[in-house]
């Protein structure tokens, strides 16, 4: 069930309680009519919650609420929003070429953009979660389960594979976190450089 985390959910310590007028938002918004869902085990999808509600968050609040500033002055057409990314990311594609890759364009674009239209680009990325894919249908045309991306099931053709595993939102938030980081990593490590951008454009068009 753990797959990276090796506490045993009985001894995780419950969540404290949440702060006055959090705990109603929060049961209000878990009591409304969710489409789409997994259909997990509820007991080992109760062990899962456990496990992710101690684990350590992969993003924090200033950082959320940095993004909400900026996505403010998009919505006052202070800004421009660029998102871009991966329809749906994959655990086997979680790598370091690739995630770079991902950056490297949406970069490329913020730079076109910021010149051509004189406007601040607000870079969001579709990277480090997104693990899951809507189905409007339970099942494929072969009568199993429809793949819902990673976070879910499998993509294999295969009643096991297919199967709703809740243990595999832990692999997710692994992968996101290791994602995450390193996208922490390339963005301040001189990889948005101006400098880095036009040396990229020279090799494109060196090897064009």
């Amino acid at each position: 069930m753990s797959w990276t985390v090796d506490i045993p959910k009985e001894v995780l310590p419950d969540l404290p309680p949440l702060p006055e007028g959090m705990q109603e938002q929060f049961e209000d918004t878990i009591s409304r009519d969710a489409k789409q869902q997994p259909t997990w085990d509820r007991a080992q999808a109760e062990n899962v919650r456990k496990i992710l509600e101690s684990v350590p968050p992969i993003v924090v609040a200033p950082e959320v609420i940095e993004l909400r500033k900026k996505l403010a002055d998009v919505a006052n057409g202070k800004a421009f929003l660029l998102q871009g990314g991966d329809c749906a990311e994959t655990f086997e594609s979680n790598t370091e070429p690739h995630i770079r890759a991902n950056i490297k364009t949406l970069l490329q674009m913020a730079v076109v953009l910021t010149y051509g239209a004189s406007t601040p680009v607000i870079k969001m990325a579709r990277i480090a979660g997104q693990y899951a894919k809507p189905r409007s249908s339970d099942l494929d045309g072969n009568g199993l389960p429809n793949y819902r991306g990673d976070i879910v099931n499998g993509v294999e053709a295969t009643p096991e594979a297919r199967r709703h595993d809740p243990a595999r939102m832990i692999r997710a938030y692994a992968n996101a976190s290791a994602a995450m980081n390193l996208v922490r990593a390339l963005t301040s490590s001189g990889t948005a450089d101006l400098y880095r951008l036009s040396e990229w454009n020279r090799e494109f068009v060196a090897n064009s």
